[in-house]
């Protein structure tokens, strides 16, 4: 078989093409979240989020199990959607109280939130292992209505992070000038920890709940080595994720490799490897003249020799 039909292949397995749909819009929509919470300096909110969301998954679990309904995860998407939101709010008003207390009641959150998902799937009749799909990723399992959620929830993520990139961008880099300009900061604040929440739901089945901060983050890394503003890293920090995405799912369909790890682990060394070439791939500008179109101002010096042997730089005459 040649390495074409090998492609072909690929592409008309559906289980394959529900994945890399998927791995598409997660990829395209994390580092647009990303780009804002390094610009916050929170880069690790995404961690958090999804320790509070595996309890959502597993309330999901609950309520599915009281219902009746099969399968038994039908709400686990839903009910991690939910968790998240509900989580990134409470940890956004923790930030505004300050850095002690908000970081014991983040670690208190974080960890509560793994106890949380353990102890429901227990009482929904599971295992542990029902729990580790949500927590590495198992993109082979996305079902039809899983990309539905996750398209659904992809658009409205990269709706809100591009259509209000310039407000939510004024928050992220400078509250109080942002205040000070009249814009609503809580309000906006806040939108920008629920995209997060949406984003860590939608990169669930991709890359896990453990790992789905180093998509939001490591693209918006790669990107800060070259692009110059703002949008242009957004935009390639974008378009990495979905490289690096699609590339690590193509990697496991044909080896026996876990696709979320993988995905991770080509993100973090298409980091390293920039970071190497980027001294040399980006050189500084060389210096010019502000303004060509002024006659130069600067006065000419001759070297001038004291009596003492020393050179004493005096201006020379201008013509």
């Amino acid at each position: 078989m040649t390495a074409w039909d090998q492609v072909l292949e690929l592409l008309g397995s559906p289980l394959m093409q529900r994945a890399l749909l998927a791995a598409v819009l997660v990829g395209a929509a994390a580092p647009v979240v990303g780009t804002f919470l390094v610009q916050r300096r929170m880069a690790l909110l995404g961690d958090g989020i999804g320790h509070v969301a595996l309890t959502g998954v597993a309330l999901g679990w609950l309520v599915g199990s009281w219902a009746g309904l099969v399968p038994q995860d039908t709400l686990a998407l839903p009910g991690a959607v939910v968790a998240a939101v509900v989580g990134s709010i409470v940890i956004e008003l923790v930030r505004e109280r300050g850095r002690t207390s908000g970081d014991l009641a983040l670690a208190l959150m974080f960890y509560g939130g793994i106890a949380g998902g353990v102890l429901l799937i227990k009482l929904a009749g599971g295992t542990n292992a029902n729990l580790i799909s949500y927590l590495f990723g198992s993109i082979s399992t996305v079902s039809t209505a899983d990309l539905w959620w996750t398209a659904a929830l992809a658009v409205l993520v990269l709706g809100v992070g591009v259509g209000l990139r310039t407000a939510l961008f004024a928050v992220s880099h400078d509250e109080e000038f942002a205040r000070a300009s009249g814009l609503p900061v809580r309000l906006l604040s806040m939108l920008v920890a629920t995209i997060a929440a949406l984003t860590v739901t939608i990169a669930m089945r991709v890359v896990g709940l453990l790992l789905v901060s180093a998509l939001m983050i490591v693209p918006v890394a790669i990107a800060q080595l070259f692009a110059r503003s703002f949008n242009r890293t957004m935009t390639l920090a974008s378009v990495i994720g979905v490289v690096v995405s699609v590339a690590g799912l193509v990697l496991t369909y044909w080896q026996d490799i876990p696709p979320g790890a993988t995905i991770v682990v080509l993100a973090i060394g298409v980091y390293a490897v920039a970071a190497t070439l980027q001294p040399v791939l980006r050189r500084p500008p060389p210096p010019q003249d502000p303004h060509p179109d002024m006659v130069d101002d600067v006065l000419l010096v001759d070297d001038v020799d004291d009596a003492d042997g020393a050179t004493v730089r005096r201006p020379s005459p201008t013509t």
